[in-house]
């Protein structure tokens, strides 16, 4: 699933910067989108990077081994 960074403008007239939300594609993102902000002006859409950071993975040997600890 890719992620969304997405800048509208409500129907009031609120600005919303960085708003991300997860879709199979940008249309599908764009939908639930809309379901949560009905009426909403879209101003920017951009895909943000799905890379996961190598220390952010934590393995099943490092899980066991903090529970033995």
């Amino acid at each position: 699933m890719l992620r969304f960074d997405f800048s509208i403008r409500t129907r009031d007239g609120q600005r919303i910067e960085s708003l991300v939300i997860g879709g199979i594609d940008q249309q599908d993102a764009e939908r639930k989108l809309n379901q949560m902000y009905r009426y909403c002006e879209i101003l920017r859409c951009e895909t943000k990077d799905g890379m996961v950071k190598q220390s952010d993975l934590t393995s099943v040997e490092d899980i066991l081994s903090l529970i033995s600890k």
